[in-house]
């Protein structure tokens, strides 16, 4: 597996910034490896900054806009049938249904730091019929930290980018707190428009 991984990223790696929003895209590996593997062509000198910064935001947005058009166009009953094969379950569906019916828009945001239901929760939002600029700001909100957080992790850990889970897990856990404290203020916020 891991040799199958590593060979994926390194035809990534041949085509350039584009590789980066392809791997996101299609993401057949982890964005966590593909955007790690980034950053460490950022320290080998190949990539710069910026540009990746840029494809890594375009590749993870395109993505989940896949998702929300697979919802908006095909519904539960395309999903069901061929969810499989994008390595969304039913009961992923369900749990981003349940929490995009209690918590609204905003939990497309919160959503992105959370395992399960990070790449589910485009679903419903693309069968509620979402506005398409909302869903693309919130997506873009939590793709740009994400993004940089695990190119800047890449580029540090240089050659042990391999160890990228081991190392990363001190820093996705306080930016998921810090998704569901921003998440319960909106909840918050909201709340109080609604009895006011």
């Amino acid at each position: 597996m891991k040799e199958f991984i590593f060979s994926v990223l390194q035809f990534l790696a041949q085509l350039g910034y584009f590789g980066i929003a392809l791997g996101l895209m299609i993401e057949i590996i982890p964005s966590e490896f593909v955007l790690a593997y980034g950053g460490y062509m950022i320290a080998q000198g190949q990539f710069n900054y910026p540009a990746a910064i840029i494809a890594g935001v375009i590749g993870g947005t395109i993505a989940q806009l896949f998702l929300y058009w697979a919802g908006y166009y095909g519904g539960r009953p395309f999903l069901k049938k061929y969810g499989k094969y994008i390595l969304i379950k039913e009961k992923h569906i369900d749990i981003a249904e349940q929490w995009f019916q209690k918590y609204g828009a905003g939990v497309i945001f919160s959503a992105r730091f959370i395992p399960v239901v990070r790449h589910a929760i485009s679903i419903p939002a693309g069968i509620a019929k979402m506005s398409i600029a909302r869903f693309i700001l919130y997506t873009v909100a939590a793709v740009l930290p994400w993004t940089i957080l695990f190119l800047y992790l890449g580029h540090v850990l240089g050659k042990n980018w391999t160890h990228i889970k081991e190392y990363a897990h001190a820093y996705t856990l306080p930016i998921l707190i810090a998704a569901l404290v921003i998440a319960a203020i909106y909840f918050l916020i909201k709340k109080t428009k609604k009895t006011t």
